[in-house]
């Protein structure tokens, strides 16, 4: 059996206890070593074997797997985050099928939620935003035409924009062309919930600026809209006292 497991953003007890106690009772374990933090390879038992999967190919990920395998050995596949987003999952699951070899899939804290934690943040204020976007500027690797950065930007949506760091003066020129502003609210989150994160609170205006005045270059989330910042949104439905739930009678105003 192969365990794909969510590693969560980075502090090693953001961890599901799943994923936790997979880790500590599997005889392999490939481990995204760019991005996961090597504190967790502590739960591992003695006698385990460890790759680091940044040095390997898909190809030879599978091979280790295979021969995991015929030894009746469990191994799991350590993703950073979780693993359902830009974890390059499902090409390892299809090779699965195509070999019959039996997987599953435990979730983990994404760093976007690591980010807004970082920031007290809620991307889903009422009256201000009800959609989060997460998406990558195009790079290396391409993203579909329909999903340009300046086309999903029209939306003024809360948005989450992942593997760009790099890329930053490109990132704030596209969300320019779509429905933020200048003066509209961002943030740098640079290795969330790890012992080094760092936040940088800035506008889309001064993003390009302010990553290079925090040497901020990769491994961080941008984070665009206006639910950063502000206190002019709207009360919660579900909580005013003069609505009806199905647990509790609002009261007359």
């Amino acid at each position: 059996m192969v365990h794909f497991v969510g590693a969560g953003p980075g502090a090693p007890d953001l961890i599901t206890l799943r994923g936790a106690e997979l880790l500590r009772r599997a005889d392999c374990i490939i481990y995204a070593g760019s991005l996961v933090n090597p504190a967790l390879l502590a739960l591992a038992k003695d006698g385990c074997t460890i790759y680091n999967s940044a040095e390997m190919t898909l190809e030879q990920v599978l091979d280790v797997i295979r021969s995991q395998e015929k030894q009746g050995r469990e191994t799991v596949r350590l993703h950073t985050g979780d693993a359902s987003i830009y974890g390059a999952i499902r090409e390892q699951m299809d090779e699965l099928d195509h070999l019959g070899i039996a997987y599953d899939d435990t979730p983990g804290v994404s760093s976007f939620c690591g980010a807004a934690a970082a920031l007290n943040a809620e991307y889903t204020l009422p009256g201000i935003s009800q959609t989060v976007i997460i998406t990558r500027m195009a790079g290396r690797t391409p993203v579909p035409e329909r999903e340009a950065l300046a086309d999903l930007a029209q939306h003024g949506a809360s948005m989450v924009i992942f593997l760009s760091a790099g890329m930053v003066p490109a990132v704030q020129a596209a969300l320019l062309q779509g429905a933020y502003t200048e003066n509209t609210p961002a943030a740098l989150v640079y290795k969330a919930t790890w012992p080094e994160e760092k936040v940088v609170c800035c506008t889309v205006g001064t993003l390009a600026q302010c990553g290079v005045e925090h040497n901020i270059t990769k491994t961080a989330l941008i984070l665009v809209g206006d639910f950063l910042n502000t206190t002019s949104y709207e009360r919660s439905k579900l909580y005013d006292p003069g609505f009806t739930t199905e647990f509790r009678k609002g009261s007359q105003q």
